[in-house]
């Protein structure tokens, strides 16, 4: 088959790049011919020819750019895919105009946030040229079912994917990480991926603060901090709650199996717009414990107590009882760790996405 994976954005620090390349370059081993639409960015053109993936760049500037638009619409005239797969919403849009007058075999949608659906979005969503949508768990099938109005006929639930060889704790050395960045190797690291407000990263400090007489040697790092001003925001917060020196504010790494190799606990402390955090899943292949809320569908992910620690979300008590747990009991904490890693080879792995996804692309396209 000839694929079309479009995405507006190109920088390899937000999990829809990462999941969208995957998608490229796995489909591409399998022997499909695909190309990449994302804005002009050497690092992805690079990585793309790198894994024999065509890459197209295009401004791609809103929802509303014409002129992208139309190059689009005469990249998809001289190739003739089979495949048009966007990622985020101005893809969306420029892809729908491209096709306006020339439908293409397969037209999927992917939606990876459990925000509601808006008037604009429904009415992108609801067009008769997407053959499916894609939601990365069932419930933001059910948000956009309730939303948008769409039948969940049209809706196909296809799990993110955890590359389980990449992200295998035999391959890393628990101690690289620690060493870099001056934390103690007696330390109970813990760690969370992501400081927007939404990420639940204050309620994190605010729950290591409260247990922190009891369990002295807990560290926190709190990383992808995207430039000095969250890095202080965070290092400002930890001050604030006297915890400086127990509070490591990082920077954005694309080195994530090194880094959770020397974690002892993996949490995501969000409270909106999650799917099923990415990071938790990376942590799990990894063979790491983790404490996951119960928001968009990690309870999918962190399906029992034998996998993973699941609690409401901004219950800052529910947080701190949970990582107290998990540093208290170490049976236990070993013993999901190691039930986490295969609960993600059996249900979660980047080879079970590529195969879902070839399936249904091979479906719609022979209708």
């Amino acid at each position: 088959m000839r694929i079309f994976q479009i995405l507006e954005f190109n920088q390899f620090n937000t999990g829809s790049v990462h999941q969208m390349f995957q998608a490229a370059a796995g489909l591409r081993e399998r022997g499909h011919e695909v190309t990449i639409v994302s804005r002009p960015d050497d690092v992805m053109e690079g990585k793309a020819r790198a894994a024999g993936v065509a890459f197209a760049g295009l401004p791609m500037r809103s929802g509303f750019d014409v002129i992208s638009a139309w190059k689009l619409g005469r990249l998809f005239r001289k190739t003739k895919p089979d495949v048009v797969h966007v990622h985020k919403g101005v893809a969306h849009s420029l892809a729908l105009a491209a096709t306006f007058m020339q439908p293409v075999g397969a037209f999927v949608v992917n939606r990876g946030v459990s925000f509601p659906l808006d008037f604009w979005n429904r009415i992108k969503y609801r067009t008769r040229r997407v053959d499916r949508v894609v939601t990365v768990c069932e419930q933001i099938k059910e948000v956009i079912v309730a939303s948008g109005g769409l039948p969940a006929k049209n809706i196909e639930v296809v799990y993110a994917g955890t590359d389980v060889t990449l992200f295998d704790p035999a391959k890393w050395d628990a101690k690289t990480f620690r060493r870099e960045k001056g934390i103690a190797g007696d330390a109970f690291l813990l760690a969370q991926v992501g400081v927007r407000a939404w990420k639940g990263w204050r309620e994190l400090i605010d729950a290591v603060a409260s247990i922190l007489p009891t369990h002295l040697h807990v560290h926190l790092a709190l990383i992808g901090c995207r430039d000095e001003s969250e890095r202080e925001e965070v290092g400002a917060y930890a001050r604030e709650r006297g915890i400086a020196g127990r509070v490591t504010p990082v920077e954005y790494r694309d080195d994530m199996p090194n880094v959770f190799a020397s974690c002892d606990l993996v949490v995501d402390a969000s409270w909106a717009g999650t799917g099923i955090t990415g990071t938790i899943r990376e942590a799990m292949a990894m063979r790491k414990p983790v404490i996951a809320t119960d928001c968009g569908g990690n309870r999918e992910l962190v399906s029992s107590s034998e996998v993973g620690w699941l609690i409401p979300a901004k219950e800052v008590t529910a947080l701190a009882r949970a990582i107290a747990e998990v540093i208290d009991d170490e049976p236990r904490r070993t013993r999901v760790a190691a039930n986490a890693r295969e609960r993600v080879i059996r249900g979660f792995s980047k080879e079970l996405r590529i195969t879902r996804l070839e399936k249904l692309y091979g479906e719609i396209r022979n209708r």
